[in-house]
């Protein structure tokens, strides 16, 4: 490990550290701050602080070091907080991360924000320090480095289970920190007398990014462990640090887990797709010979079958991510924003723990943050208003998530007005929309999506300017997935998100049109039936309907809507009840093939776009398989009259 791949780790950590910190932030009761809270905040501090100054970065350690001076106070007691303090804390977070974020480009932070910062937790410092301070701090801010100078002192560095390889790193880390006056190594451990201003805990705190707080031990020179316990007992406080208080946090994770880059994840994703398909083929290959001759030959096949898909799915695991990774940028937004609008909201997340696949997961964030957004500015109302509706002055926001069979439910909703029907159906009029007084509140409801579509009264930076709900929808269709809106006037509003929980592998229905075969999501596959003659009606020209127990369901011809050569068998076929995203029809094929898992492959990337397909797959013949879109397909018009003759 070099230094590039140290330094990696630590910029890795501290993200993380730093995420913890604004969590721990936004959670904080002013009013009586919970002491395990603030320990937290300080440890993620003092790890900062402690991995900035090993590597040089200045403007990081102090403005962590200033940070970490008023924590302690606070913990300590000596310091009250305020939510004017908690905001500036949050405000020091950002300028840190854009600071981290400047050193991982090899670029100098911005050295205003930096100044501004340093002042304003100075100034803090001041205030509370003027009653209590006298001739003890003659200077309000001392630098870190100007602290550490004055403490110079000799420590010794025990490291275990440390590889020959990696001591020469690590002596080369703790030079940065001190000068080795003496280093005593083994095969697996190292001892180092180091003389240095830093101390004990920074030096764990920086080891802890690549090693466990069990490999680590830190002494003060004149308390090595031969000298007995009988020493002077007021040696005891700098005696040894075995373990890192700073970063409990960090060593468990470490202990229980690996870092693997997604791309060698992705790689093998894609291989165990590859050896799906060979996996398909060989089952094919199997179905033609004699079962009574090659019958271990065929149990073998079977059993490759169940091990290719138990590998798949833990293959799979690897990439699923909690929806904690998306929630938890949500209460610092909602912090901002609600203060901004003058609104008292209370976020609950629900089902953080819900995994999605990590594609997916990044994509599904800027679509939830902007309808989060918008339940803020849109949905509740200010405080005064809520009050005079009888509503209770704080506003409820909840974002939840659940599996649903293959699928993952996301649902944003809020206690606010909900949505008017009356005023969305006069905006809708006023953009040339073609719309009925007679629409069912969930179409009425839909026109939101519509581009350039907003019922706001006036346009301000949080949102009202018609764009973004509708990149909303489609972008979640483009994911496999849909959205649906409930609302009450008055009560509030739910946006509901249906995804699949991963693209890459697809359980689907294999049917067949003439030569062509298809597949159809398996999830979206209600039922399948031959209809009788009864069954079918005639609707406006040449459209038919199916009606099944009662129920009447468009009936489309899947021959027609996408040009399929060749007549129609003379058994008329099957038809296929399919359900996806609030739309439910009946799809005429000619022959039912059975179900496959199949790998998805994108068709946009490798050839274009085309209408009613969402992607493709290589079936076990090596032949190629369109996945259709059934949302999509529903909608084609189908061709005109010269194609009647293919009717059943």
């Amino acid at each position: 490990m070099d230094m590039n791949d140290f330094s990696q780790i630590f910029f890795t950590e501290a993200e993380e550290l730093l995420a913890e910190m604004e969590q721990e932030l936004l959670q904080l009761d002013v009013v009586a701050p919970d002491q395990e809270q603030l320990n937290a905040i300080f440890r993620a501090a003092h790890s900062l602080k402690g991995g900035a100054a090993t590597f040089g970065f200045t403007a990081l350690q102090e403005t962590t070091h200033l940070l970490e001076n008023l924590l302690d106070q606070a913990r300590a007691g000596e310091r009250t907080l305020s939510r004017s303090i908690i905001n500036l804390f949050l405000e020091c977070k950002d300028i840190m991360q854009a600071q981290l974020e400047a050193y991982q480009s090899s670029q100098e932070p911005d050295e205003a924000r930096f100044r501004y910062i340093c002042e304003a937790l100075r100034e803090i410092a001041l205030e509370g320090q003027q009653p209590t301070t006298s001739a003890e701090t003659p200077a309000p801010a001392p630098t870190p480095a100007s602290t550490a100078k004055a403490t110079e002192t000799t420590l010794v560095v025990t490291l275990r289970n440390v590889e020959a390889r990696e001591q020469t790193m690590l002596r080369d880390e703790l030079t940065n920190m001190g000068e080795i006056t003496d280093v005593e190594a083994t095969s697996d451990s190292m001892t180092v007398t180091l003389r240095t201003t830093v101390t004990a805990d920074d030096i764990t705190a920086v080891l802890c990014f690549v090693l466990d707080s069990k490999q680590i031990e830190v002494c003060s020179a004149q308390a090595t462990p031969p000298p007995a316990p009988v020493q002077t007992p007021a040696a005891a406080p700098e005696t040894v640090v075995k373990k890192a208080p700073p970063a409990p946090r960090v060593a468990n994770q470490e202990s229980g887990s690996i870092r693997v880059a997604v791309s060698k994840v992705d790689q093998i994703i894609n291989q165990v797709g590859e050896l799906i398909i060979t996996q398909a083929m060989l089952s094919q290959l199997s179905r033609t010979l004699d079962p009574a001759s090659y019958d271990l030959l065929s149990g073998c096949v079977a059993q490759m079958e169940r091990n290719t898909r138990e590998l798949q799915e833990s293959v799979m695991s690897i990439r699923m991510m909690p929806m904690d990774y998306v929630f938890s940028r949500f209460p610092r937004l909602v912090h901002d924003l609600g203060s901004r609008l003058n609104k008292v909201v209370e976020l609950t997340l629900k089902g953080g723990s819900a995994e999605l696949d990590k594609s997916l997961i990044e994509r599904i964030i800027d679509p939830l943050t902007h309808l989060v957004r918008n339940s803020l500015d849109h949905g509740i109302e200010e405080k005064e208003v809520r009050v005079a509706k009888g509503k209770p002055v704080t506003g409820n926001l909840t974002l939840s998530a659940e599996h649903h069979g293959g699928n993952i439910v996301i649902e944003v909703s809020d206690d606010g007005a909900g949505l008017n029907r009356e005023k969305i159906l006069a905006k809708a009029r006023s953009q040339g929309m073609t719309i009925s007084d007679t629409m069912s509140d969930d179409d009425v409801w839909m026109l939101i999506f519509a581009a350039g579509f907003s019922t706001a009264e006036s346009v301000t930076d949080v949102s009202g300017r018609g764009v973004g709900m509708d990149v909303v929808r489609r972008n979640i269709l483009a994911m496999g997935g849909h959205v649906d809106v409930l609302s009450t006037p008055g009560a509030g509003t739910t946006i509901r998100i249906i995804l699949p929980l991963t693209l890459a592998i697809l359980d689907g229905m294999l049917v067949k049109v003439g030569e062509e075969i298809y597949v159809l999501p398996l999830g979206a596959v209600m039922e399948s039936l031959r209809p009788t003659d009864e069954m079918l009606c005639r609707f406006v020209g040449e459209e038919r309907l199916l009606q099944v127990r009662g129920e009447y369901l468009p009936l489309v011809l899947l021959r027609q809507r996408l040009s399929v050569a060749g007549e129609a068998p003379a058994d008329d076929g099957i038809v296929v009840i399919v359900q996806s995203a609030g739309c439910r029809y009946a799809l005429w094929v000619d022959q039912l093939i059975g179900q496959q898992q199949v790998v998805v492959k994108n068709l946009e990337h490798n050839y274009r776009k085309v209408p009613g397909v969402s992607a493709a797959t290589i079936l076990g013949d090596g032949s190629v398989a369109l996945i259709l879109d059934v949302v999509e397909l529903s909608t084609l018009n189908a061709p005109q009259p010269q194609r009647e003759g293919v009717n059943a």
